[in-house]
C-alpha cells in the first residue's frame, strides 16, 4: 500500500508539474485552507496559537469552543456580506466570478483584545435599519 501511495503522489506531482489550471486549482485551494487556519490562530492568539494544557479534556473544550466561536463568526460575516450585497450600488459591481470567491473567513472586523459585552436580550442589528420597537 505504501508504494501504491508513492505512486500515486508521482502520478499527480506529474500531471501537477505540465498542467497551470490545476496549478491555479492547488494554489486556491491552500489559499482557502492557509486563510482559514490564520483565522483560528488570529482567535487562539495566546501562545500563538498552541494549547494551553497538556489534559485531553481541556483541549477537546478548547477546540470545540474554537469550532463555536468560528462558526459564529462566519454566520456574522455571511450576514454582513448578504446585507452589504442588497444595497442597491452593489447590484452590478461583482461578476459571477467574483461572487464565487467572496468568503465569510476574515477577521478584519474582530478584535481579540479588550471587552466583548454579550446582549442577549437583542438580536444583532446587521441592516443599519432601526431595529423594530425602537
Amino acid at each position: 500500500m505504501l508504494e501504491v501511495g508513492r505512486a500515486q503522489r508521482s502520478i499527480f506531482l506529474a500531471r501537477w508539474l505540465r498542467d497551470r489550471d490545476l496549478q491555479r486549482e492547488t494554489e486556491s485551494g491552500l489559499n482557502v485552507v492557509d486563510n482559514y487556519n490564520g483565522v483560528n490562530d488570529y482567535i487562539r492568539f495566546g501562545k500563538r496559537g498552541e494549547l494551553a494544557s497538556n489534559r485531553r479534556e481541556e483541549q477537546k473544550l478548547g477546540m470545540l469552543c474554537l469550532r463555536i466561536l468560528k462558526s459564529r463568526l462566519d454566520l456574522i460575516n455571511t450576514l454582513m456580506i448578504q446585507d452589504t450585497l442588497a444595497l442597491p450600488e452593489w447590484r452590478d459591481v461583482l461578476t459571477d466570478a467574483d461572487r464565487r470567491g467572496l468568503t465569510p473567513i476574515f477577521h478584519s472586523n474582530m478584535s481579540p483584545y479588550g471587552e466583548i459585552q454579550l446582549r442577549t436580550d437583542r438580536r444583532l442589528n446587521l441592516t443599519g435599519l432601526p431595529a423594530a420597537g425602537h
